[in-house]
């Protein structure tokens, strides 16, 4: 699996975030590519990635200048909420693929 985020489907309008988001772009494409590549060879290989949205990190807080996103905003997620759909995704059967 990779790790990517939102941002790897979306351009984001926080002033410097340009570069992160160039570089989720490239693990989106990476990753679907490469998925399909391995299913046209019919490999058993499967290959996802993980877009969270905001997530609790000290970048996160440098981007937004706050420690707490203020009332009425989205709820940021915490580690485990991204390490739950890792063991998820890592768990799922042979025959299916999450996209």
């Amino acid at each position: 699996y990779n790790l990517c985020s939102v941002a790897g489907h979306r351009l984001g309008n926080h002033p410097g975030v340009v570069p992160y988001t160039a570089s989720k772009h490239a693990v989106t494409v990476l990753t679907e590519g490469l998925r399909r590549e391995l299913v046209q060879l019919g490999s058993k290989i499967r290959v996802t990635s993980i877009s969270p949205g905001g997530v609790d990190t000290d970048m996160v807080k440098a981007i937004t200048g706050q420690y707490q996103i203020p009332e009425g905003e989205f709820p940021l997620l915490k580690a485990e909420d991204i390490a739950n759909a890792v063991t998820y995704v890592l768990s799922t059967p042979p025959h299916v693929q999450v996209r």
